[in-house]
């Protein structure tokens, strides 16, 4: 018998199979509930704050300032000096540390409710609703053929966007230029480059992200998104469907028995997906995409309560109180658990370290610098001689005086002025002539010595090291 040949087919045209899923637009519908109000609650607080604290005056300056040219920060009633960078460094670890905290309390609050990108897109879509309609609306629009009523609502559209992501660079510019001042060039067509630039880079950024990239952001570009799940535990608070109670999901009228048809509460509306700011399927369980918004838990309570059913069916719960069927009062007793206090503990701590420093922080500072012409030297009468330079920080917005002293040696005195007058957040560079007796002077070499200058208009004093030089 002959051996059967296999054939092996071949394809002339070999199927493409694509590397990266193509991009789906997202059309959020519009919803209203508990959380959607808590949502537009922060969006309005934060953007106050963002846009309105710019313009807030104290005293004769800005109350917040961030003088990068004069190197001087001004928060409220604090001026701070790059040399007070620990307290930056201080409030980014509270930060995280906070965002740790409520986290694992309750997972992804800071995205669905007040991440810039979060709150920038729910602004950036409440326009496009006002212009092109709600979801159903907009989808017509665009998949409409070219018309003038496409191109003027369009248009507009993207003209509101730029105006409103230009007024919001033009205000972050302005913590860094007197935003007063900034507006005055700004009408005089003074700006400068830097400015002009700063401008533009951010009210593009705040155009592209909010107005294009959406959604985009929070799936690919954010990395909060990647390392939440290592924050989170079967206790934390998330935005879970209750799949025991809705499935087998499927659609009936409203007065239909659903026990007797074998169906579960959820009616399979697709009500939870069309809300979604990210188009992702809650009742697909836990997925990285989803910002914690609650919009799908308002629509569906919205849902429940036409049909008659109870509400709750996509509620924010904890993997054990559905698993278990906990009530309230039992999930929220899981809330305090010991990663919940330790995150607590360390926050409550560093926060009050934080604030006991500000409140205790000198209000100048003193470097000492040796002058380098002269290590040392004899003047008249024998007596040894050092020079210094002084620079004197006055962090208060009052012209000061500081007297200065010197001890460390016997008969050790300052020959110079010994008082000194500084303008109010201004430096100033002081020379300083120390001498000792030659009676006085110990053995040659370098002796230790300490700067001393008091604030003579308050209790402030401040005490720098440095040496004295004697020559062997």
């Amino acid at each position: 018998m002959s051996a059967e040949r296999k054939v092996i087919p071949i394809q002339a045209e070999p199927a493409l199979v694509p590397l990266f899923e193509a991009h789906k637009t997202v059309y959020p519908r519009t919803v209203g509930g508990f959380f959607q109000n808590w949502r537009w609650a922060l969006v309005w607080l934060t953007q106050l704050a963002f846009y309105g604290t710019a313009w807030l005056q104290w005293g004769e300056r800005q109350a917040l300032l961030f003088d990068l040219q004069a190197r001087r920060f001004y928060i409220f009633g604090l001026v701070l000096y790059p040399q007070d960078f620990i307290y930056l460094a201080g409030l980014l670890v509270i930060c995280a540390l906070a965002l740790f905290l409520f986290t694992a309390v309750a997972g992804r609050l800071w995205c669905g409710f007040s991440c810039p990108q979060t709150v920038y897109t729910e602004i950036f879509l409440w326009i496009e609703r006002r212009i092109e309609g709600d979801r159903g609306a907009r989808m017509k629009l665009d998949a409409a053929p070219f018309s003038a009523e496409k191109l003027v609502k369009k248009w507009f559209k993207h003209v509101c966007w730029g105006v409103f992501a230009l007024w919001t660079g033009f205000t972050f510019v302005g913590y860094f230029t007197p935003i007063r001042a900034l507006a005055m060039s700004f009408i005089t067509t003074r700006m400068g480059p830097w400015e002009v630039f700063w401008v533009l880079f951010y009210g593009l950024a705040t155009y592209g992200n909010a107005g294009f990239l959406r959604e985009q952001v929070c799936k690919y570009m954010c990395p909060y998104a990647r390392f939440q799940s290592a924050m989170f535990d079967r206790d934390t608070l998330i935005v879970s469907y209750d799949s025991a109670r809705g499935e087998p999901r499927g659609s009936r009228p409203r007065n239909a028995d659903a026990a007797a048809r074998g169906l579960g509460s959820c009616i399979a509306c697709t009500l939870c997906v069309q809300v979604c700011p990210t188009g992702i399927d809650i009742r697909n369980g836990l997925q990285y995409e989803c910002i914690g918004c609650g919009a799908c838990a308002d629509v569906c309570d919205g849902v429940m309560d036409k049909m008659g059913y109870a509400r709750g069916l996509v509620k924010f719960t904890t993997q054990q109180g559905l698993a278990r069927g906990w009530s309230r009062a039992q999930i929220w007793r899981r809330v305090l658990r010991p990663r919940v206090l330790v995150y607590a503990a360390v926050l409550l701590a560093i926060s009050l370290g934080l604030a006991l420093s500000l409140a205790l922080r000198t209000p100048f500072k003193v470097d000492v610098v040796r002058d380098r012409g002269a290590m040392a030297r004899i003047v008249a009468g024998g007596a040894i001689e050092n020079v210094y330079r002084l620079q004197i920080m006055n962090a208060t917005e009052a012209h000061q005086r500081f007297a200065i002293a010197a001890s460390g040696l016997p008969g050790l005195v300052v020959t110079s002025e010994p008082e000194v007058e500084v303008d109010a957040t201004a430096s100033r560079w002081v020379a300083v002539r120390l001498q000792v007796p030659q009676q006085a002077a110990a053995a040659g070499g370098s002796h230790p010595i300490h700067f001393e200058l008091r604030m003579l208009d308050g209790d402030a004093h401040v005490r720098e090291k440095s040496v004295f030089l004697i020559p062997r």
